[in-house]
Order: structure tokens, then sequence, then C-alpha cells
């Protein structure tokens, strides 16, 4: 039987919410979340989360009264394409899977040594890791599928931040010069 667990390829991430909880809408629970954009040219990884994900639709029949549905929404989405809820990707997902991974626990969140990381500046939109991240289906107000569980995130590598803010260490890169006494 194939685990509904995945532990990712090298990745990046965007929209992390892994320090802090929060409510994608008001009333809603607040959840730790991240999205998850697999390389395309990742088929390892892509591989064993279609495997997960039927792994997960082949268990779900306690959700749904003692039936395995045959097709379920999936929660992998084509980067190139159009948003489920329509609009375009950003240009960050071009050439990737996409993935949002979501649980009310917070998940562990460590360096390439596995050491805990802290601070929110160091573990951000843009940097690269690897991601544990579990499937499971859903039977919710009509809508049926199989969700992503963000377990922990492991961080290997800087990137470029998303989002338009950049890092403090690269604000201010350049070595300063008070000459205002000359």
């Amino acid at each position: 039987m194939t685990s509904s667990n995945v532990v990712t390829g090298k990745i990046r991430f965007s929209y992390l919410d892994v320090f802090k909880p929060r409510a994608d809408k008001d009333g809603s629970d607040p959840k730790y979340g991240a999205c998850l954009l697999i390389p395309k040219t990742d088929t390892a990884t892509h591989q064993k989360i279609m495997a997960a994900c039927e792994a997960a639709r082949l268990e779900s029949a306690k959700v749904f009264g003692g039936k395995v549905p045959g097709k379920l929404k999936l929660p992998i989405y084509d980067g190139d394409g159009d948003k489920p809820n329509g609009g375009e990707y950003g240009k960050e997902c071009k050439g990737h899977w996409v993935i949002n991974a979501r649980s009310k626990y917070k998940p562990g969140v460590v360096d390439r040594n596995r050491e805990e990381i802290f601070d929110a500046t160091e573990f951000y939109s843009g940097c690269y890791g690897r991601a544990s991240i579990s499937f499971y289906a859903y039977n919710f107000n009509g809508n049926k599928g199989i969700a992503a569980g963000l377990n922990h995130v492991q961080k290997l590598a800087d990137g470029a931040p998303l989002g338009g803010r950049m890092r403090v260490e690269d604000a201010f890169a350049d070595d300063y010069e008070d000459d205002f006494l000359d």
C-alpha cells in the first residue's frame, strides 16, 4: 500500500505562514500553511504526490459513506495555467506544479542541518527547501476532493524574496560611508 505522506524534493516556498497561523477569510479558523512550488522537472516528486493522492482516495471510504469515489478534486495545479477559482498564477509559478498545504498545527521549521529556525526573516517566501506533506480526503459543503496537509518544512537555500519585499541583508548590502564630516 502506498503512503499518503510525501517529502518533496527541492521546492520554492511562497505565501508562508509557518510561524503564525492566518485565517483565509473573516471568521474562519486560522491555519498554518505554505504554497509549494514544485519544479515540473522534478518528476520523482510529482509521481510521489500523485501516488499519495491515489492512496488518500482509496482510503477515503470512511469520509464518503463507505464508498470509494472514482474521481476527486486534487490539490496539485499547473502553475502555467489558471487558478482553480479563476485568474492566472504569478510568474513565480511558471514551470511549476502548485500545492497549497495547510494545517491547524504548527509545522516544524528546520534548516539544512535539521536545527530549528525561530526567526521568520530566515524562512521566508522565496527561499528553497523541502516539505513534508500528507494527503487526505475531504467532503465539506458539497465539495469533495483530496487536500494537502502541511507537516514540516526544511530550508535548504536562500532565494529572491517573493511579494516585493527584500531581505534586510540585501537592502543594506552596500557599505555606507558617512561623509557629513567632510
